[in-house]
């Protein structure tokens, strides 16, 4: 295989850093060729002189010194200059480990320009993903998720027929909150609920974990990556982690992908695709393993996963709102000017406030952008009412 170059946005990150452990372990396989994060100035600068790309994205107020300190380095204002910087023909692979709204854009930009795209970032699918594949698709641009549950997917899915599938089997572990009644959910801090079981990931997906809201996301996602109907797309609780997705086919045989919860397995996946290289870390055990169980998801303690498959079904712009709102919510719990229950609060009232406005069914990006705005505004003034 080729020495791919690859283009970590949000390298400073969770899913950034495992990415640059993966490429680090294959050298010959890949290479850095740009970082971006936003403010991480000391970790950045520490990944500049151990992987020495060829571009770097960052705060503009945080560029001029780092000129100083890497003349042969190109760096861009990570506020504007991302569709910029995965344009470029030195870059093969664009890694979307950034989180929020802000991935959308070079999302877009790299579909354009036909490169191979391994998203961690759901907001954007969630928001556009129709118009993202359909860019991806006509530019000859490759995406291979990098999200545990969607690289299942995508792996069972390869080679057979779209005809034959019956429905998509979602596994969540449940948070940290899995085994807590709900009655009890007001009570619970910040620090309780970053305590993820089974993953380590950033502050805002591991509190959208404890919600179920990541799944409800990872629905959204699944429809626009895999072009479903939302009906085909089920969610079931597997505490264990080990199955991270399912795929039923018409003659009622499943094809499940597991392994240990590492992300760097789905990540190598995705960075090497379509070989397979040498894993990163221990194998499954079945025998110490022992068992593997299975529920259904409690729509009443977690009612955010029942208002994100109202949003898959209902489409339009709502996806985009419900997004928006969640980001808004979930940053002012994380600051903590809400309880925890206030996320689905501020959440479901944006969506439903939305639900009386005129829509669309297949927006385009500008309306897509104006719903994320409108949200935004909308879920403050309603935080501000409820704090």
């Amino acid at each position: 295989m080729k020495k791919r170059r690859i283009a970590v946005l949000g390298s400073t990150g969770s899913i950034g850093m495992n990415t640059l452990r993966v490429i680090a372990r294959h050298p010959d396989h890949f290479e850095v060729a740009a970082l971006t994060a936003c403010n991480s100035v000391r970790a950045i600068e520490r990944q500049i002189r151990a992987c020495k790309p060829k571009y770097v994205a960052l705060a503009r107020e945080h560029i001029l010194p780092l000129e100083k300190k890497f003349p042969g380095v190109r760096f861009f204002d990570v506020a504007d200059g991302l569709e910029e910087l995965v344009v470029q023909k030195d870059i093969d692979v664009v890694v979307i480990a950034m989180t929020g709204a802000a991935a959308l854009a070079p999302f877009l930009a790299a579909a354009r320009a036909g490169k191979i795209i391994a998203p961690a970032n759901k907001e954007a699918l969630v928001m556009a993903g129709d118009i993202l594949m359909a860019s991806a698709q006509r530019h000859g641009a490759k995406v291979i998720p990098v999200d545990s549950e969607q690289s299942a997917i995508f792996q069972c899915l390869e080679g057979r027929q779209s005809r034959d599938l019956y429905k998509v089997h979602l596994t969540a572990s449940g948070g940290a909150l899995r085994n807590v009644p709900a009655s009890r959910h007001d009570r619970f801090s910040v620090k309780e609920v970053l305590s993820h079981p089974r993953w380590k990931m950033g502050a805002k997906i591991t509190v959208d974990s404890a919600t179920l809201m990541n799944k409800g996301f990872e629905v959204i996602e699944a429809q626009r990556l895999f072009d479903l109907g939302s009906e085909m797309v089920h969610v079931v609780i597997h505490p264990e982690a080990i199955i991270h997705s399912m795929v039923e086919f018409c003659d009622g045989s499943i094809l499940a992908q597991l392994s240990v919860t590492d992300m760097r397995l789905p990540i190598q996946y995705a960075l090497g695709y379509p070989g397979r290289l040498p894993a990163p870390v221990g194998r499954l055990d079945f025998v110490r393993l022992g068992k593997l169980t299975f529920a259904r998801p409690d729509v009443t303690a977690f009612p955010l996963l029942a208002l994100a498959f109202e949003v898959a079904r209902a489409g339009g712009v709502l996806p985009a709102v419900l997004n928006a709102a969640d980001e808004v919510a979930v940053g002012a719990f994380l600051q903590g000017g809400i309880k925890f229950t206030g996320i689905h609060r501020i959440v479901a009232a944006t969506v439903h406030a939305h639900r009386g406005l005129p829509s669309c069914r297949k927006p385009g990006l500008k309306d897509i952008e104006m719903a994320d705005a409108w949200a935004r505004v909308k879920a403050t003034e309603i935080m501000e009412r409820i704090r």
